[in-house]
């Protein structure tokens, strides 16, 4: 939990980006990523010379090396505990013609981190300005890793709010409810294809240490957990920067996070390589066959991403492997050819297990359509009996375009430490999802379809043409009305007419 003092310490930085003369808040987070990697390098020389010296021994893995870079500059001018004593103007001239050229010379060492910084940009225009926000960043607390992490989200936070690029921020509350849903454990290979800031990533990371705790105490799954769990693909470099950076700040050491049109390239590599998919991919329209992966068109001839994102998921996970995925409402009625035959596939050849109805402004300001969590397992052998339907009324916080938080802190999200009542709960349905998902199969199949979640059997799905929507299984209820007989209501009317003549003839008579 962030303190206020840090959150203030992290306005002002951005603040100081703002009226320094860089306003893309994409921009700024970038320059602010470089830094803290900058920093982050150098806490990790700190900490193998301090084993070098511990064990008698010459630095095994170190990052900077002895001597002068190509233009003269000592090495050791490169650390952050160096340069940020350096005068302003200095500052500058250190960071634009050596640091970000040490940066990209990085990527050989094999590291995804390193990777990413190859095509790195300095672009903070001014000496002052970069030694301010240096010197601000110093003052941050960055030892702990849940703090670290904090403050990363908070300025992720920040692009978010500020318009343009918070389309690649799904809410952290519904990417912890679909987290908590598929439960991750130590042996899952886990992967976002559409990974934007890793936000399912470190969510999936985070839900492991605190429920897996132990799988840090075997050196097999600690190896699994920092090289080969997470994979991301991503198509924007600077997204994929900035997400390695999310991971690097949330203690994961070595993610998989690259490069790739997750549409447009063969998949022959990741073919049933992952046994989780956590996603909310960009859900952009049409493609051309021509730039679509054929692989993809093999499973559903169609140009619509929304279809293709499925058929790739389909494609990548394992038999076994379990989704769970954002899909516009689109997914679960279209009338097209495509639609259905992705539905039936689901249905009839792996297994679905539930479907969540959003609340329409969940992703306001962005978008205001309509969606819905798909939860499925592959199985290449069917094994869908009963679908678990779930009608999301409130997320706990406001629809509207400002987002509001509607309840404290300490009840927003779906893991609490204790039950919210039942004002409460219609704020807030993430805890009440959770929980009757977890009874799905069992007394949530005695819901009547009146109910916030009921199942809905496999054939009657079947009978409707496949089609997911809740809206075609839920009954509304109608509440009794008694009326009075007819005669009755006939003579109320009449004495009622009667009393407004008698009225009109006294009002004649007084103006009279």
């Amino acid at each position: 939990m962030l303190t206020g003092e840090i959150r203030s310490q992290i306005d002002a930085i951005w603040n100081a980006f703002w009226s320094g003369g860089i306003a893309n808040p994409l921009e700024v987070m970038e320059q602010i990523t470089y830094l803290l990697f900058i920093r982050r390098l150098d806490d990790a020389q700190m900490l193998e010379e301090a084993k070098a010296r511990i064990l008698g021994q010459d630095i095994r893995n170190p990052i900077y090396p002895t001597g002068d870079d190509t233009k003269g500059r000592s090495y050791n001018d490169l650390r952050w505990s160096r340069f940020k004593n350096f005068a302003p103007a200095e500052m500058h001239l250190v960071m634009g013609e050596h640091i970000f050229p040490f940066l990209r010379s990085m990527g050989g060492d094999g590291s995804t981190y390193s990777h990413h910084m190859k095509d790195a940009r300095f672009t903070i225009p001014t000496a002052n300005l970069l030694a301010k926000v240096v010197d601000m960043l110093d003052h941050v607390p960055m030892e702990d890793r849940d703090t670290k992490g904090d403050i990363y989200e908070y300025m992720l936070g920040k692009i978010a709010s500020a318009g343009q690029n918070g389309q690649f921020r799904t809410p952290r509350h519904i990417i912890q409810l679909m987290v908590e849903m598929t439960a991750p454990t130590s042996n899952d290979v886990i992967c976002d294809p559409a990974s934007g800031t890793c936000g399912f990533l470190v969510a999936a990371g985070e839900y492991l240490r605190e429920r897996h705790a132990d799988l840090f105490n075997s050196h097999t799954d600690r190896e699994h957990f920092h090289n080969g769990m997470f994979h991301g693909y991503d198509f924007d470099n600077t997204m994929l920067r900035i997400g390695c950076m999310n991971m690097a700040l949330h203690g994961v050491d070595n993610p998989d996070i690259r490069y790739k049109d997750s549409l447009a390239q063969d998949h022959a590599g990741d073919e049933e390589k992952y046994s989780l998919i956590l996603a909310n991919p960009p859900f952009a329209g049409s493609l051309d066959y021509e730039n679509t992966a054929k692989d993809l068109l093999s499973i559903v001839k169609t140009k619509k991403t929304e279809l293709l994102f499925l058929a790739l998921f389909l494609r990548l996970l394992k038999p076994g492997g379990r989704a769970a995925v954002i899909v516009p409402d689109g997914v679960l009625f279209g009338s097209s050819k495509a639609h259905k035959e992705l539905r039936r596939m689901i249905v009839e050849e792996q297994k679905l297990d539930g479907i969540i109805s959003l609340p329409s402004g969940a992703f306001k300001p962005y978008a205001g359509v309509s969606t819905a969590i798909l939860l499925f397992t592959k199985t290449n052998s069917g094994g869908t009996e009963d679908i678990w339907f779930y009608d999301m009324q409130a997320d706990g916080w406001s629809l509207d375009d400002r987002r509001q938080p509607l309840l404290d802190s300490d009840k927003l999200g779906p893991c609490l430490a204790q039950a919210l009542s039942e004002a409460e709960h219609c704020k807030n349905n993430l805890p009440d999802a959770l929980a009757r998902w977890h009874r799905r199969e069992e007394s949530e199949k005695d819901n009547p379809r009146t109910a916030q979640s009921f199942c809905v059997p496999k054939s009657e799905i079947a009978a409707q043409g496949y089609d997911l929507s809740i809206n075609r299984y839920k009954e509304v209820v109608h509440e009794a009305v008694e009326y009075e007989p007819p005669l009755e209501i006939i003579a109320q009317l009449k004495q009622l007419e009667a009393e407004i003549q008698a009225g009109m003839v006294e009002l004649e008579g007084m103006l009279k």
